[in-house]
């Protein structure tokens, strides 16, 4: 399976955000998911073993209970795709950086040559 149809589905991608935060059983996320979509725990089931299945996340046993975690293998993939965009972020980030700076800039020398603002009365 493609990368991106792994990815284009948001369930599996949020199993992917709680897994990113470290291993986790299968019941605590079976318990975040069903909250967040409302799903069973068969479709929950089904969800992580397309992740196994695809790379994605890898498992392991400890008795009854299975732990999941994100193997970063498969999102090397997603990371050529992008690579052809990055040119993009990298200037507007560059310049968002620019700007943020500016603005520091400014309110610094604003605020120390600013007076503070009269009170009534006075």
């Amino acid at each position: 399976m493609h990368a991106f149809d792994i990815l284009g589905d948001p369930v599996r991608r949020r199993i992917l955000e709680l897994l990113a935060d470290g291993e986790q059983t299968s019941g605590a996320i079976t318990e975040v998911i069903r909250a967040e979509f409302a799903l069973s725990q068969p479709a929950v089931s089904q969800h992580l073993r397309a992740l196994r299945e695809s790379g994605f996340a890898s498992v392991r046993a400890e008795g009854a209970r299975r732990f999941y975690a994100v193997d970063p293998s498969p999102l090397s993939e997603v990371d050529v795709w992008l690579d052809r965009f990055r040119g993009f972020w990298d200037q507007r980030l560059d310049a968002l950086g620019t700007e943020l700076a500016r603005g520091r800039r400014a309110s610094r020398t604003s605020g120390a040559a600013r007076p503070d603002p009269p009170t009534e009365g006075t």
